[in-house]
């Protein structure tokens, strides 16, 4: 029998963290391996570890043909060596996994141009599929993806020509009593690489600096449980049991190896760069400290998007145009609503722009994973999402444009399990020119790419499984507002100063129904003053 002393310190040495460059981190990613990176667009991205394997890759050419399974794969929508660009060296990457690219915009060069193999799922599947893996399960059975391009009856997620000549098959159609399910195969994970704030000398990690959790912890388990290696990102070591074990978000069993980052590699996020603590609920700010949006076309939308707030409701946010929301909610002072973004954060006013994804003075910041368990069963009220192309069916694409495959996010998870939805965004695509005054709005110039298309090229929201789940579903622009209706979509209202034909109808390359009372759209939308909606 060991001595309890010498027990103890042979334990110290079994359980000692192991603090490693950034050199030797990459050198324990081996060819071919399947690897979870962590990160959620701008946000808590591992950058010290990425650059450490771009490093490595650009010297010995390894390693090669790796597997990479992320949710919303990171960077600014730009090409700089940040984020995932950091893994598109030609030959490094063997296959991508991901619910979307585009952040990264050589990582959607990359799998336009056909040089790594591309699968576009769902962000609440990929969520679920990481928990699948490290409980060991097969994979798991939902419905989230029926009728869209995730459907293998209509495309599958194989995203380009790479992708389906693998022939991997990871969706299937499964039919219990009589409906029908889609089935995720799961994966094995070899490694991990994900970012904390602070590792003890133990290894246990905190998160306290994140301005969101994404699916840090789930990578950790699934590599841990399969066999694999964990590496952590930190901004500093500190002491033995000076983390509070409420703020261990990953305990040192989970741990196999820690990297202090440069400064410049683990910035809060891409938005605002530095450590904002209001973002990571360290502290709130005054919400008079926010500004307005000035008056133009987006918050037109975003305006009349508000108009349909219900008292005591949880809102979901999507990114880009439907981010304004927030901002004219909190400069009306409208009170009684949550807001919640897929990505963890619950109440406070989201960033726009490249910050999105958290928000100042959040009520609470769930794990991404934790979210869409809320999501999927129903507990949202209603959502705002962006919208690219809408066909005469109803149905909405926000996830291919051309060769290019942005990937759905956590569109699809949304739109389908939400009893109310609301798709905003421009009418047209491409420069305008638009003058806002007087409760009107006149159309000087108007953007040179339709929206409102025969046939959209991506079935990304299904109108077909909207009508069968009985989901109220409107389109809202600037100068009009449409209905999903029993056959196609009926316009309901247009903004006063606009010409129906003209600015409309001929606008578009199918014509819609039309209510019997197409209604104005209210003059307080195009007026500078605020419009008064908190009563």
């Amino acid at each position: 029998m060991i001595p309890g002393f010498l027990l103890k310190e042979v334990w110290k040495e079994v359980k000692q963290m192991k603090v490693i460059t950034r050199k030797e981190a990459a050198a324990l990613i081996k060819d071919g391996m399947t690897v979870a990176v962590g990160g959620f667009g701008s946000h808590c991205v591992p950058d010290e570890l990425l650059l450490g394997i771009e490093e490595r890759y650009r010297e010995e050419k390894h390693p090669h043909g790796i597997t990479i399974i992320s949710g919303i794969c990171t960077g600014n929508n730009l090409f700089d060596d940040i984020g995932h660009n950091r893994l598109c060296e030609e030959g490094l990457l063997g296959t991508v996994i991901a619910a979307h690219f585009k952040n990264g915009a050589a990582l959607d060069r990359l799998i336009s141009d056909n040089k790594a193999a591309g699968y576009a799922l769902p962000l609440g599947v990929i969520m679920d599929l990481l928990r699948a893996s490290a409980a060991k399960a097969p994979g798991i059975v939902t419905r989230v993806g029926l009728r869209t391009y995730v459907d293998p009856r209509i495309e599958g997620p194989a995203v380009n020509r790479k992708a389906k000549e693998q022939n991997r098959k990871i969706v299937s159609i499964l039919n219990l009593d009589g409906r029908d399910y889609l089935f995720y195969r799961s994966f094995n994970v070899d490694a991990c690489v994900i970012r904390g704030t602070c590792a003890d000398e133990d290894g246990n990690i905190s998160f306290d600096h994140e301005d969101i959790q994404e699916a840090q912890y789930h990578m950790a388990v699934a590599a841990h449980n399969n066999g694999g290696i964990v590496i952590v990102q930190v901004e500093k070591i500190v002491s033995r049991g000076t983390i509070p074990a409420r703020s261990v978000k990953l305990n040192h069993v989970l741990v196999d190896y820690v990297v202090v980052s440069e400064p410049e590699n683990h910035k809060q996020n891409y938005g605002t760069g530095a450590y904002l603590p209001e973002l990571s609920g360290q502290c709130r700010i005054p919400v008079s400290a926010i500004k307005p949006m000035p008056l133009n076309v987006r918050k037109v939308i975003a305006r009349r998007a508000v108009m349909e707030l219900k008292p005591n409701s949880v809102i979901n946010l999507g990114i880009g145009m439907p981010s304004g929301v927030g901002n004219v909610a909190n400069e009306e002072g409208i009170t009684g609503m949550t807001l919640s973004l897929e990505s963890g954060p619950l109440g406070g006013v989201p960033l726009e722009g490249i910050g999105f994804g958290s928000s100042i003075n959040a009520e609470s910041i769930t794990q991404c994973v934790d979210t869409f368990d809320f999501y999927d069963g129903g507990g949202l009220d209603s959502t705002f999402l962006g919208i690219a192309e809408i066909d005469e069916n109803g149905d909405v694409n926000v996830s291919r444009f051309g060769k290019s495959t942005a990937g759905p996010g956590g569109f699809i998870n949304i739109t389908q399990s939400t009893s109310h939805v609301f798709f905003i965004g421009n009418f047209t695509a491409g420069k305008s020119e638009m003058e806002i005054r007087d409760g009107r709005l006149k159309i000087i110039r108007d953007g040179g790419h339709i929206k409102f298309v025969k046939k959209v090229q991506q079935i990304t929201f299904s109108a077909d499984y909207a009508r069968e789940t009985g989901q109220r579903v409107l389109y809202i622009t600037e100068r009009a507002v449409f209905q999903l209706a029993d056959r196609g979509i009926k316009l309901i209202e247009k903004a006063p100063g606009v010409d129906l034909q003209r600015d409309i109808l001929d606008k578009m390359e199918f014509k819609p129904l039309l209510a019997d009372e197409i209604k104005e759209m209210d003059s307080r939308i195009f007026e500078e003053q605020r419009m008064g909606l908190n009563g």
